[in-house]
C-alpha cells in the first residue's frame, strides 16, 4: 500500500470514529423521556447513583421536567428533535472530507470550531438554565474529546496536502 493510500485510510478511520460518535450523540436526543426513565432505573439499581454527589437527584429532577413537558407541552421536546437532526446533518457534511480531504479540510476546521464553542456555551448557558456545574463539565467534555480526532485528521490532511497529491477520483 502506498504512503498516500495509508494516509487516506487513517484519515477515513479517524473520521469514521468522529462521525459515529456524532451520530450516536444526535440519536440520543430523540428518545429523551425513555432514556431518563431507563437512567433513573439504572441509578436506583446500582451504586452509580451515589457518584457524583447529587447525580440521582439531578436525574430525578430532569426526568420530572421531561415527564411534565411530555404530558403537558410535548411541542417543547420538538426542540431536541431538531438538535438530533442537526447532529445528523453535520455528520453528513463530513462525507466531503472522506471524498476529498484536502479540498474539504474546512469541514474539519468547522468541526473544531464547533467543539471549541461547546465550552463557552456550557459555561454561560449552564448557570443561566440552572444546570449543575459538574453537568456542564460533562457537556464540555464533548467538545474537548470531540476535537481530538478532528485535530488528528487535520494534521494528516496537511501532510497529504504537502505531498502534492491530486484529489482522489
Amino acid at each position: 500500500m502506498s504512503e498516500r493510500n495509508a494516509l487516506l485510510r487513517r484519515i477515513r478511520t479517524w473520521l469514521a470514529v468522529f462521525v459515529v460518535c456524532l451520530v450516536l450523540s444526535g440519536l440520543t436526543a430523540f428518545p429523551l423521556v425513555h432514556e431518563l426513565h431507563w437512567t433513573q432505573s439504572l441509578l436506583q439499581a446500582t451504586p452509580l447513583g451515589d457518584w457524583p454527589p447529587g447525580l440521582s437527584a439531578w436525574i430525578d429532577r430532569v426526568r420530572d421536567g421531561l415527564d411534565s413537558a411530555d404530558a403537558e407541552y410535548p411541542f417543547l421536546l420538538y426542540g431536541t428533535d431538531w438538535l438530533a437532526f442537526a447532529h445528523l446533518v453535520i455528520a453528513v457534511a463530513f462525507y466531503g472530507v472522506v471524498r476529498d480531504p484536502v479540498r474539504n479540510v474546512w469541514v474539519v476546521e468547522f468541526g473544531m470550531i464547533a467543539c471549541a464553542g461547546i465550552v463557552p456555551l456550557a459555561l454561560i448557558c449552564g448557570p443561566v438554565r440552572g444546570i449543575p456545574f459538574w453537568w456542564s463539565v460533562i457537556d464540555m467534555s464533548f467538545g474537548v474529546f470531540g476535537v481530538i480526532p478532528l485535530y488528528v485528521v487535520r494534521r494528516k490532511i496537511k501532510v497529504l496536502e504537502g505531498m502534492g497529491v491530486p484529489a482522489p477520483a
